[in-house]
């Protein structure tokens, strides 16, 4: 997985954010840093710390991002890493809880939900809200783009160049070029 860019800066600097939009401190501290030239909608939502979390975590918003109205990035103590000339669409929710990184010029359709966690359900004396999490991670590649409604689970690869049909799980790690639909996402066909 790639890793999160440089997160000493961390100010918010000459981005194009509305007035209702929530983001919690921009300082160095906060560990968010939203490059020049973005777009941020006024009902988006950058969450660091909520719903329990204590530990914060990073978002990283490179020059030429388009985060759609209702969106949600919420690190929830890892990261989010949204490469430049990305569209995140309406009511996307991003979670960064065991890393995510998004390539450039990446779109995300509306209500498109990427969680890199999952929830351990081993044990059957112990609540599944109690048991550890898995932490694996998301890293979509470059020029992917993933239709409306879609739902991208803890682990997964996305090659670059790929495209997922709107209404598609994507469980396993996809090829480049490749281009997948369905639930459980299965490859159609390639690109090439």
């Amino acid at each position: 997985m790639r890793t999160a860019l440089d997160w000493a800066d961390g100010l918010v600097r000459l981005a194009r954010i509305r007035h209702r939009l929530r983001v919690a401190r921009l300082n160095a501290e906060a560990g968010i840093r939203i490059d020049p030239a973005t777009h941020i909608a006024p009902s988006a939502r950058i969450k660091l710390r909520a719903d329990g979390w204590t530990s914060g975590g990073r978002v990283r918003i490179a020059r030429g991002v388009v985060i759609s109205d209702g969106a949600i990035v919420a690190p929830y103590g890892g990261s989010v890493v949204i490469e430049s000339n990305v569209f995140v669409g309406p009511y996307c929710v991003l979670y960064g809880h065991g890393g995510l990184v998004i390539g450039r010029n990446t779109m995300l359709g509306a209500h498109t939900a990427v969680v890199p966690f999952n929830h351990g359900f081993a044990r059957v004396d112990v609540p599944m809200n109690h048991q550890p999490l898995t932490l694996e991670g998301i890293d979509i590649g470059e020029d992917v783009w993933i239709g409306a409604n879609c739902t991208v689970l803890d682990g997964v690869r996305i090659g670059t160049g790929v495209v997922i049909g709107a209404g598609s799980v994507v469980t396993r790690s996809i090829d480049a070029y490749a281009v997948a639909v369905g639930a459980p996402a299965t490859v159609m066909r390639s690109r090439k």
